[in-house]
């Protein structure tokens, strides 16, 4: 059986603080990410490798795609940061993103580059009865509107709605251990549903 090995945008590339808190934001990273892949049923099919920033990440996975074992199959995993054009590929997109400007290394191949779009925030807004019962008394649902198309979303309006959701609330929203806490709270299902490029994720996962 072939395990995938999930390089995933998060946490920057050095985290102020020193050894202990890095510590903790690796592991509020993979024990959130686990927990969503869990609940996707999925748990056994995929390893959690937290990239960092976002130009890490790309590095790390282009090693890894350079370097594969046989029963290892690395995919990639960032935010698109922004719209993506109809009919692009992931790759397409990382390309033609002046910021990034990423190839796709020769080795991979076209199906292992996934998007968070717009961000990893977009998913949270696929479940709002999940955010409910995270979030708790205070929560202000009118703030989460029942978009058509999330992922065209733009990421300064998904903020917003979540800091107006939560501003009531014991803790209101922030990167971090409460966006890593959240991931364990949502269902994979309903952000499959809203979210088509996380949709192509989970089921080319469960494809292996």
């Amino acid at each position: 059986m072939v395990t995938a090995k999930l390089y995933i945008e998060g946490g920057g590339d050095a985290v102020r603080g020193g050894r202990r808190r890095r510590d903790s934001l690796e592991s509020r990273f993979r024990k959130g990410w686990k927990a969503f892949f869990e609940a996707a049923n999925l748990g056994g099919r995929v390893k959690i490798v937290r990239g960092g920033g976002r130009k890490q990440t790309y590095k790390m996975f282009a090693a890894a795609v350079r370097n594969r074992s046989a029963d290892t199959l690395p995919l990639l995993l960032v935010d698109s940061e922004g719209p993506v054009q109809p009919g692009h590929s992931p790759w397409q997109h990382l390309r033609a993103r002046k910021e990034d400007g990423w190839n796709k290394p020769d080795e991979a191949g076209e199906d292992q580059a996934f998007l968070m779009v717009q961000f990893m925030e977009t998913w949270f807004l696929a479940d709002k009865d999940g955010l409910r019962r995270y979030f708790g008394q205070g929560f202000k649902d009118q703030a989460i509107k029942q978009w058509p198309d999330l992922e065209a979303v733009p990421k300064e309006t998904v903020l917003n709605a979540l800091a107006q959701a939560t501003a009531a609330c014991r803790k209101a929203y922030g990167k971090g251990k409460t966006s890593f806490e959240l991931l364990a709270h949502i269902n994979p299902a309903r952000v499959k549903e809203k979210c088509p490029h996380a949709n192509d994720l989970l089921q080319r996962l469960a494809a292996l």
